[in-house]
């Protein structure tokens, strides 16, 4: 796909959008910034100080119509009625990541999954850092692709990608593809279709080549039967907690293996990251790095001193023998599987948010076991209070982080955890699971 044209217009005025904006100006692009909500004072600044049109509270019908190209942020639905008229006149809309890679003589890491891809994409950044690669972050993370490439361009990026991201997708190649796992997440925006979202994660694959590599989870029966479905043309790398894997990796209770070039092996309790699911993030992102050829020094080394993200399992404070949790970024039933199950104290467990057609009942069994308490954090907790009835004594509701934490703190005794792990959205009661998780912090610390 040739992006001919003179007038872009980028919908939505964040990172990526005015990341777009710097580099279509750099590349002679006309532009025009639409966002339907407000624009951060830096952003303002930074398109004036561009000479880039913008406009904040909603879009201009007449200007969006005439665009020969239209960046789209991945949090506009294909519904909004901005999207549906733009696509009824036929005009090309690609993502922020389309347009930089167009841009960009980089190789791409690209890494997507339900959960764990974030992880796996900070890991893997930190793995190529430390082995003193030339090398980018973006996607999900980081500053804006586009930002990075009009201003230095890297030799490398690790890229963490959403479905949504990947939807408007076209022309862009992952030399290397990771698929974390695929769990129901996002339905409401794939017409509650499962086929739908899957369909979107695979789009990863789209043109890659016989010379790029596909690591994905062997373990996901999703992934597995869309993998021996599929013609997949790159070489396939397979990671797995149950099955020996001769090109990729594995691991049991005692050491995980990686069978690239030549095997490296490492125990598992060296490894920085706890827990099963992040074995599989660690074999990832370890594969990743072998087929890179980064020497098992680098990689040993860097799986063992990686500090994982912030509001992901990120322990605050322990108060009079109760340790808060912030596991803010479990934005859907499965991240917060993973919370629960690695839970080894009596959880209370602050639950709640904006519902994505959750079900929660995959989640009865960890709670029946590990949980004495739920505070539901949310504007609507029907469905949570209806699920958990009966399984737990008690369950109270909150309507900001201060109550929550204020019942967790009451609810708990010495010895026992509070856990924030939402399993939903955040934007019913904050402006992003950051948001949520910086005000649970700001109010464990205020205790």
């Amino acid at each position: 796909m040739k992006l001919e044209g003179k007038y872009i217009v980028i919908l939505g005025a964040g990172e990526s959008g005015v990341g777009a904006a710097c580099l279509a100006k750099k590349h002679g692009w006309t532009v025009l910034v639409s966002d339907f909500g407000s624009v951060k004072d830096d952003f303002q600044t930074e398109l004036n100080d561009l000479n880039v049109e913008w406009e904040a509270g909603g879009h201009t019908m007449n200007k969006m119509l005439s665009a020969d190209l239209v960046i789209k942020s991945p949090g506009i639905p294909d519904t909004a009625n901005v999207i549906v008229e733009l696509k009824k006149l036929g005009k090309k809309i690609i993502s922020e990541i389309e347009f930089a890679a167009h841009y960009s003589k980089a190789k791409f890491i690209a890494i997507t999954g339900s959960n764990g891809k974030t992880t796996t994409t900070m890991l893997t950044y930190h793995i190529l850092k430390k082995a003193k690669l030339n090398v980018g972050l973006a996607g999900n993370v980081g500053k804006s692709l586009a930002r990075q490439v009009a201003v230095d361009d890297c030799e490398w990026y690790v890229l963490e990608l959403s479905s949504f991201q990947l939807d408007d997708m076209y022309d862009f190649k992952a030399h290397i593809a990771v698929l974390t796992n695929i769990t129901p997440d996002h339905l409401d925006r794939y017409n509650y279709e499962m086929q739908n979202y899957v369909n979107a994660k695979f789009r990863i694959l789209q043109n890659q080549t016989e010379n790029d590599w596909f690591i994905y989870n062997y373990d996901d029966p999703i992934i597995r039967g869309e993998v021996e479905r599929k013609n997949i043309n790159a070489k396939v790398a397979p990671f797995s907690l149950k099955n020996i894997i001769s090109q990729g990796g594995y691991a049991d209770d005692k050491q995980i293996t990686i069978n690239i070039k030549d095997q490296f092996t490492m125990s598992i309790h060296d490894l920085a990251l706890k827990g099963k699911h992040n074995t599989q993030n660690s074999l990832a992102s370890g594969i990743a790095a072998r087929i890179l050829e980064i020497r098992k020094e680098v990689v040993r080394e860097s799986l063992e001193d990686f500090v994982n993200v912030e509001h992901r399992l990120e322990f605050v404070a322990k108060v009079h023998g109760i340790e808060f949790i912030n596991d803010s970024k479990a934005t859907n039933v499965n991240s917060t599987w993973f919370a629960l199950e690695s839970m080894e104290k009596p959880t209370v467990w602050i639950v709640g948010g904006v519902d994505k057609g959750n079900d929660y009942a995959e989640l009865s069994e960890l709670v029946k076991s590990k949980v004495k308490a739920i505070i539901c954090l949310g504007v609507d907790n029907q469905k949570i209070v209806e699920s958990f009835t009966g399984i737990v004594d008690q369950i109270v509701e909150a309507k900001s982080a201060l109550e929550a934490v204020a019942y967790g703190y009451r609810l708990a005794k010495d010895g026992e955890t509070v856990l924030l792990s939402p399993a939903c959205a955040s934007f019913d009661l904050f402006e992003n699971y950051e948001d949520r998780g910086n005000q649970f912090k700001e109010a464990v610390r205020a205790l």
